[in-house]
Formats: C-alpha cells, structure tokens, sequence
C-alpha cells in the first residue's frame, strides 16, 4: 500500500532540511508532494521544488475545476499568502511513496481526502527559545528581513499547534530536533522505512 508521509511542526523547527535530507535517501524511494503557494519565492527556493509559485488567478482557476484539496489563507503585512494542495498530473498514490511539508491544519484535510491508512503524520518539534533563535537567525540573512512577519508567525504557531489540536489530530509520535538535526533525520527515516513495510 502507497502512503504519504506528511512532515508537520511548527516554523523553524528544521522541517525543510529534514524534508531535504529525507526525500535524498534513495533507499527509501520517496516522491515530493510538491504543493502550491501565492506568496513570493523567497532567496534560495526554486518554482516546482519547495512550492508551485502562482498567483490569484490560477488558484481561482485550480478551484473552478475543482482540483484543490485544501487551502490555507493567512493575513500577512504583506497581505494574503495563500497556501494549497491540488489534486493534479504530479502525483500518483495509488503507486508511489510520497513525502510532503505541511501544517497541522493541511494535514488533518489531506488525512481526510485521502484517508487514514495512507497519510501518515511526521511531528517535528524544537523547544520554543531555540526555535525562536533560528527563526530570528535565518530572517537577518534574508535581503529584506520581515520580522513582523516573523513574530506573527511565531504566535500563531502557538495556537495553532496547541496540545488538544494535536490530540484530536491523532499526533502520537513526535521527533525532536532540538541538538542534532542528522540523528533527528535517522530517527524519521527508520519511522518512514518501518511504515513502508505494513
């Protein structure tokens, strides 16, 4: 049986470089779900690899034709970023082994598409001081830093991951990336190859 493994945790819990490390491993044979997004590419990222960069128009487009499984809006200083998953030609899950990026609240609609026995949560978590430090440090290296940006979504992290929500969306495993990301990264590969199995 194919399954998704959804990597979930709140900002700067490391999420993109575990993604990153994890999807490399050829032993684990893992396709990227790759999702789409209307906010602006940011330094470093590359259309199609972190998300499908678009605008307005075709997520409008995406919905008429009833394509997009879920989606995300948040009310940002630099106004709406919308964040979607769509039922599209890249993905196959009745074949193939995927792996995705999310948060709680796309995880909980993607379960509910696709159903329980094939999405699979992966929880990463850091300590709030520490994930605020690297926040703070990745945002100064960026060319125009948005530090409001940065503490709104600090704080809604905190809602929106609080420990009831993660309850009812069945969040029993979690990994820690608090010291060492690579053990953190060997930790959720041997859970990933162990899920493959059933």
């Amino acid at each position: 049986m194919a399954r998704l493994f959804y990597m979930i945790g709140k900002s700067s819990t490391g999420k993109d470089t575990i993604y990153r490390e994890v999807i490399s491993r050829t032993d684990l044979d893992l396709n990227p779900l790759v999702m789409y997004t209307t906010r602006p590419i940011r330094k470093g990222e590359t259309d199609g690899k972190e998300y499908y960069f678009v605008d307005e128009n075709v997520l409008n487009e995406l919905e008429k034709e009833g394509r997009v499984i879920e989606k995300r809006a948040y009310h940002t200083i630099h106004g709406i970023w919308t964040y979607f998953t769509v039922d599209d030609e890249h993905a196959d899950l009745n074949r193939k082994d995927y792996l995705a990026i999310g948060t709680l609240e796309s995880y909980a609609q993607i379960r509910n598409y696709y159903g329980e026995k094939l999405v699979v949560p992966v929880y990463i978590q850091v300590e709030d001081g520490l994930r605020l430090e690297r926040a703070l440090k990745r945002e100064k290296q960026q060319p125009v830093p948005k530090y409001e940006e940065l503490c709104r979504r600090f704080l809604a992290d905190q809602a929106d991951y609080a420990e009831e929500k993660l309850a009812k969306a069945g969040i029993d495993r979690r990994f820690s990336n608090d010291k060492d990301i690579m053990s953190c990264v060997e930790e959720v590969a041997a859970f990933i190859r162990a899920g493959q199995k059933k």
